[in-house]
């Protein structure tokens, strides 16, 4: 029989953008105006994803997947539908997790992390504008996701400071404190804030890989070369 992967849909109030969203998959999720058209979109980013399957050596039972299948549909939040992403909890989201279903939800938030040092070293510093000139460089789009992270962080009790992700040591000390916080949150039963834990980890995991790929498809190296 072929192997599935869960997906849920994330609809927004308007009816306006629809999520799918993996859930057994970190950071895999992609909207879109319709229900199909979000289900194809993220079919379409299985094989992007399966690098930070490889990373997370997971890739064996990442590979093994043939088709999705949807298991719920849930409502979102007015983000939802102005963004495309997803910003609200499905039932999946709220159930609780054992040890070791934390702890690989966590390797793969890590090679999220991985995919996007990744991505950021080899890509050029100016990326491709959009078509009326907008976006942002490189270094912007890095930091835009170290500061996000920083605001999450606080959710957990973790004040990492201002410029500290900028350097190799403080990077690594904010991430490890990361998931150090969010172990320690688990054992406790407690919330990130108003967020559940896998909220916090999949939105982590999506917000890295959905700007590592904005930057892969950006790219302006081989133009340049």
């Amino acid at each position: 029989m072929a192997k599935h992967t869960r997906v849920t849909l994330e609809i927004g109030p308007k009816g306006k953008k629809v999520v799918a969203v993996a859930p057994d998959w970190p950071g895999l999720e992609r909207g879109a105006k319709t229900a199909e058209d979000a289900i194809e979109r993220l079919r379409s980013y299985i094989p992007r994803y399966s690098h930070v399957a490889k990373l997370a050596k997971m890739n064996a039972e990442f590979d093994a997947i043939k088709n999705v299948r949807v298991v719920e549909q849930y409502p979102g939040t007015g983000s939802t539908d102005f963004w495309g992403i997803s910003f609200a909890f499905s039932s999946i989201d709220k159930q609780a997790m054992s040890g070791d279903e934390l702890e690989r939800e966590l390797t793969l938030m890590r090679a999220c992390w991985t995919f996007f040092d990744e991505v950021r070293s080899r890509v050029s510093a100016e990326l491709q504008k959009g078509p009326r000139g907008g976006g942002r460089d490189r270094d912007r789009i890095v930091s835009h996701i170290f500061a996000n992270e920083q605001d999450w962080a606080k959710g957990l009790g973790v004040l990492t400071p201002d410029g500290a992700m900028l350097t190799d040591k403080g990077l690594k000390a904010h991430r490890d404190a990361y998931c150090h916080a969010i172990r320690d949150y688990h054992s406790q039963g407690k919330l990130a804030g108003k967020w559940p834990l896998r909220y916090l980890i999949r939105h982590t995991a999506f917000h890295t890989l959905d700007h590592a790929w904005e930057m892969e498809d950006k790219d302006l190296t081989a133009k340049q070369a």
